[in-house]
């Protein structure tokens, strides 16, 4: 008689691994420009983001302000805590109403060693950053701003994720993109009303994106 095969597991939950009340993992919703952590906190945990989109910024010692990134639906941020990081080396602003998942660093470190599943996950996100920081980094490197700016627009909008696109995204300013792209706002103005002209976008109701914006960036 052939033994009996043991049951697979039920694939990983992540909606109900966040929503489980142990007490390591909270839920909070955020106003647009509402700060999540600031710079110089504790970092004493990891964030989720479940909807909308959040904004990371460092501050220099001399007052000038960078965006580092703009993480939306499915990121984790804050996760330099898990190494060694003592203090947040960023603040973290919500650009939208929110619903964000907060999960205590022991909490984290705790089933990245009992869930494998949320382990490989985990691991996998960080690899997916780390590729979009060589992105950002070879693209201010070596595109010009109209390039730069086409992309961040596009990145916005989730084209090249996973699901379909948000070709309508939220309000966001000139001020702000030009801080992403690394060029001023009289060039980001310029270079937005060209590619309204172009058809590549839309103010109507909001923002709106269309996939030709690729032309942009694909463009030698």
């Amino acid at each position: 008689m052939k033994p009996k095969r043991k049951p697979k597991p039920p694939p990983f939950d992540l909606t109900v691994f966040l929503t489980k009340a142990d007490g390591g993992r909270t839920s909070a919703e955020y106003h647009t420009n509402d700060r999540i952590f600031l710079q110089g906190d504790a970092a004493n945990a990891v964030f989720y983001i479940k909807e909308g989109k959040v904004k990371l910024t460092v501050l220099s010692k001399q007052g000038k302000e960078a965006v580092v990134a703009i993480l939306g639906p499915g990121d984790f941020f804050g996760e330099g805590c898990l190494a060694g990081q003592p203090v947040r080396m960023g603040t973290a602003v919500s650009m939208s109403m929110c619903s964000i998942t907060k999960l205590e660093k022991a909490d984290v470190i705790r089933a990245l060693h009992e869930e494998p599943s949320f382990s490989e996950m985990f691991v996998a996100h960080l690899l997916s950053r780390n590729v979009r920081i060589e992105e950002d980094l070879v693209d201010q490197l070596f595109n010009s701003s109209e390039k730069r700016l086409a992309r961040v627009l596009l990145l916005l909008a989730n084209f090249g994720k996973e699901g379909t696109p948000q070709t309508v995204i939220p309000k966001i300013s000139q001020e702000t993109l030009a801080e992403i792209v690394g060029t001023t706002r009289p060039r980001v103005s310029f270079f937005m009303n060209r590619f309204r002209k172009l058809g590549f976008i839309d103010y109507n109701g909001g923002l709106k994106i269309h996939s030709s914006l690729l032309n942009i960036v694909l463009h030698d």
